[in-house]
């Protein structure tokens, strides 16, 4: 921590000022004494201190008066109150006028330098948090960014939907920030002081799918030695988030649909029913309409939850939001990590905009989070960003066309066969995480598959 902040001390006792002017100081912070209210108040004018310890009692004015001059200032400073007739009476009428903190005489030296650090930390957390709050303010959407026209018709979209009670199903390509949709769809209706819950169902064992949903009363299987409260009894009056809806077992799928028209739900083992009010939003990645035509996800659900169903553009397909995104993830990473970026430089600019960004607004913000590590001050430059965006070259027929073809050839030329559909899948599956270092999480995004089935086809 850096201590260049100036303390005020307001204190008529000058044996006991000069004492905890000599410990602040040890401690690095600098220090202004006062014997009085008023040579405070001319100190506290002047210097703009970021933390006052004053005395309650002093000569003429008192200690609180000063608290509340002191709260009047456009950046009051933090303050705590020292007295030796401390009562509970005093702590409270001290804390209610804004006090952070209220100790007693006779003063514990060690005690006061661990209140004077303690007190400035969470000043210095308050004014990072309002810095957060001023830079990612004002012109978003429910954490959502973009003035595209896609992205426009999108808000309005949640907005309509917002004030309806049915199921809503939002649709688009993984990264695309589907979670952000459904929380602005919680935020915006009349459940928004209720709770929000999200649950992947992908990433529950199938076995323990329906427990996690409706819950379980106690002996109601093996190891269930108590009741257990299910996901939608913990929405009740708010929403619940079903992420990778396709892949939601087939018997499970008949169960939501009956909480869907009935409103009810029978924990595993129960013996009655117990109604819920929870509204729905479901996300996936997947083509439903082709998983209802295999027979993986039943018709009649599919239906029931499509009525209001809601597309979210890929990064792609939203004109100049990605310059947008890509300065504010700049920023806030800036922040996060103490750095001086100011911007992108032109070659770094071109090089975002050539690259496709398949895995859409999450693997833009990962990339920048990249680019910031890497640059210490001035211009990210395209050195900063990932290997697969600098070199990304179009070749006009989708990016990999040309080793695609080029591996035919080799192929045709040396008297082998043609590659089988699956040795092609897996060639390409295998190119994916080769181009993504690995991360299986954002192969699967790029491939539109769940990580589930990725790792089923590795």
């Amino acid at each position: 921590m850096t201590k260049a902040e100036h303390i005020l001390v307001v204190e008529d006792d000058a044996s006991l000022a000069r004492l905890m002017r000599e410990e602040l100081e040890e401690e690095g912070w600098q220090v202004a004494v006062a014997e009085s209210a008023e040579e405070g108040a001319e100190l506290l004018a002047r210097l703009q201190p970021q933390l006052v310890l004053s005395d309650l009692r002093l000569p003429g004015a008192d200690g609180m008066s000063l608290l509340r001059e002191a709260r009047a200032m456009p950046h009051p400073p933090s303050f705590v109150i020292l007295t030796a007739f401390g009562s509970i009476e005093q702590a409270v009428e001290a804390l209610k006028a804004g006090a952070d903190e209220f100790l007693t005489k006779p003063i514990d030296i060690d005690h006061l330098l661990l209140t004077v650090s303690r007190v400035m930390e969470n000043r210095r957390l308050r004014s990072e948090v309002q810095r957060f709050r001023e830079a990612f303010s004002g012109d978003d959407f429910h954490g959502m960014l973009g003035d595209s026209q896609a992205m426009q018709r999108l808000y309005k979209e949640i907005s309509s939907v917002a004030v309806a009670s049915g199921p809503v199903l939002v649709i688009g390509e993984s990264g695309t920030g589907k979670e952000l949709v459904a929380r602005a769809i919680h935020e915006e209706s009349e459940r928004s002081q209720g709770p929000f819950l999200a649950v992947n169902c992908a990433g529950i064992p199938a076995d323990l799918l329906e427990s996690e949903f409706f819950g379980h009363a106690a002996g109601a299987f093996t190891g269930a030695t108590r009741r257990h409260k299910g996901i939608f009894a913990q929405s009740d009056g708010g929403t619940l988030l079903l992420d990778e809806i396709g892949e939601m077992p087939m018997n499970l799928q008949a169960k939501l649909l009956r909480v869907l028209q009935e409103g009810v739900i029978r924990p595993v083992g129960g013996e009655s029913d117990v109604e819920v009010d929870v509204r729905i939003v479901a996300a996936t990645n997947r083509d439903m309409e082709q998983l209802v035509a295999d027979g993986e996800f039943r018709e009649d659900l599919f239906y029931r939850m499509e009525t209001f169903a809601l597309h979210i553009p890929p990064l792609r397909e939203r004109e100049n939001d990605m310059e947008q995104l890509a300065v504010r993830f700049m920023e806030r990473f800036s922040l996060q990590q103490g750095r001086d970026i100011q911007g992108f430089c032109p070659a770094a600019v071109e090089a975002l905009k050539r690259y496709p960004f398949p895995g859409n607004v999450r693997e833009l913000q990962n990339a920048v989070e990249r680019a910031v590590t890497f640059c210490h001050d001035g211009e990210i430059q395209t050195e900063h960003l990932p290997t697969r965006i600098r070199n990304y070259r179009d070749d006009g027929r989708g990016g990999t066309g040309s080793e695609v073809r080029a591996g035919l050839m080799d192929r045709l030329a040396s008297g082998q066969s043609l590659p089988t559909l699956e040795e092609l899948q897996d060639r390409y599956i295998r190119y994916v995480l080769d181009q993504v270092d690995g991360n299986k999480r954002q192969a699967a995004g790029i491939l539109g598959v769940s990580r589930q089935t990725l790792y089923r086809k590795l």
